[in-house]
């Protein structure tokens, strides 16, 4: 049994924050040569003979051994060119060919090839493993599948899987640019645990000390191999491996994604959208996460540094915002109406927290210390390196706290009349 699978199972169950901590995950194999065993493992585990291979023709490639290593199954195949985003079309065509039959799926790859099949296999209620060809990501292990439909991207509620493989050799010799991109994102937990906290500080919502220790402890433990990131060793790339699926596994307890994202993700999401609508391929995510992680970073911290505010009711220009979003609008008038994730949040109450606020902030690494820590993984630091427009990463910077009904101490900015901007 891996250590993970020992850990997610020692964790599950009732817990103090009021929920019952569960996940559909049954196995988890990372090991060396784990492409040869995937066939044993699947059957172990209960999958139906037959079976929907999902790839595309780099991760399948990859993944040199595991079609042969499936012999005892009859395997129909899904194979994608190129998968950089995940839309409602493969969703579709995914859920095409696995609705009313006796089928498994096994989805090769990460990101962008296990949402489609995270959300087609929870619709219609099949057992899906996933084989990580590199550790890119945290998702593998989650139960939200960010999928893009009309120009919007969303996080539908999906499924966890059954079965995780991760073959150390094969993330081991996976690109440097997408190991890299797997710590951006995982650096991204910290702004994320800050957000939830004062979330739950300010609103009420339900937060669970338990989750955010194995998030921290995951991202924690993995900023100690920053300078090992993206170096070709097999023990190194099974520890990275893991912390991504400790992160994962947060937010399948949590059954959202609190426990993993928080800003930073909405700014890049949003960017996404605006780069997709003018045809541009977004970057690996992690790349834009982790920079949006650092210029967060630094806009916290100039927030904790100011001993008093003087906060104000939010007053936004709501016809600038949909001018902003464009064909979006409708969707966002959708996510802040009729009630918008302020409301019950008072002048008053930002004041009184303040110093409570301040010392959330302070809990996690400095700027300083995470933008080390990223430039020994071999991550991108700055806009110019993700190359953005400076004035459209500032403006999804701004306008992103409108995507999502949640709370963001970046949602604030307006009420305490102080802006990333001004953190130059």
């Amino acid at each position: 049994m891996s250590n993970v699978l020992e850990l997610i199972n020692s964790l599950k169950g009732p817990c103090s924050c009021g929920m019952c901590h569960d996940t559909a995950i049954k196995d988890i194999v990372i090991e060396s040569g784990a492409v040869n065993t995937v066939g044993e493992v699947l059957k172990r585990n209960g999958f139906p003979k037959k079976l929907l291979l999902v790839a595309d023709k780099d991760t399948l490639k990859a993944a040199d051994g595991i079609v042969e290593s499936l012999k005892d199954f009859d395997i129909e195949y899904k194979i994608y060119d190129t998968l950089r985003v995940a839309t409602m079309k493969e969703v579709n065509e995914v859920e095409d060919l696995i609705k009313d039959r006796e089928i498994g799926v096994l989805s090769v790859g990460t990101g962008s090839i296990n949402d489609p099949c995270r959300l087609a296999a929870a619709r219609q209620d099949k057992l899906l493993c996933i084989f990580g060809t590199a550790p890119s990501m945290d998702g593998f292990a989650s139960y939200g599948a960010p999928i893009v439909d009309k120009g919007f991207k969303f996080s539908y509620s999906a499924k966890s899987p059954e079965v995780i493989i991760g073959d150390t050799k094969i993330l081991a010799s996976s690109p440097s640019d997408l190991k890299s991109a797997g710590f951006g994102d995982m650096i991204a937990k910290y702004v994320g645990l800050v957000d939830w906290k004062i979330s739950s500080l300010l609103t009420g919502e339900l937060y669970c000390e338990k989750v955010a220790k194995l998030t921290r402890d995951a991202v924690d433990e993995l900023v100690e191999l920053a300078d090992k990131v993206t170096v070709n060793d097999e023990k190194t790339a099974g520890k990275i491996f893991e912390a991504l699926l400790k992160t994962g596994v947060g937010m399948s307890f949590m059954q959202n994604s609190r426990p993993a994202s928080g800003a930073e993700h909405i700014v890049c999401h949003i960017l996404e959208c605006k780069e997709l609508v003018d045809g541009i391929i977004p970057n690996y995510h992690g790349h834009d996460v982790g920079v949006s992680t650092l210029n967060l970073l630094k806009y916290y911290a100039k927030l904790a540094s100011i001993e008093k505010i003087s906060a104000k009711y939010e007053n936004v220009d709501w016809d600038d915002v949909y001018a902003f979003y464009g064909d979006l609008a409708d969707d966002i008038k959708a996510v802040n109406f009729p009630e918008n994730i302020v409301d019950g949040i008072t002048p008053e109450s930002i004041e009184e927290n303040w110093d409570n606020i301040r010392k959330i902030i302070r809990e996690v690494p400095s700027y300083e210390e995470c933008k080390e820590a990223m430039r020994k993984a071999g991550c991108r630091l700055t806009v110019d390196d993700i190359g953005k427009d400076r004035k459209l990463f500032n403006d999804c910077t701004r306008y992103s706290p409108f995507m999502r009904k949640r709370l963001t101490l970046l949602r604030l900015s307006g009420m305490i009349g102080i802006y990333p901007e001004d953190a130059d």
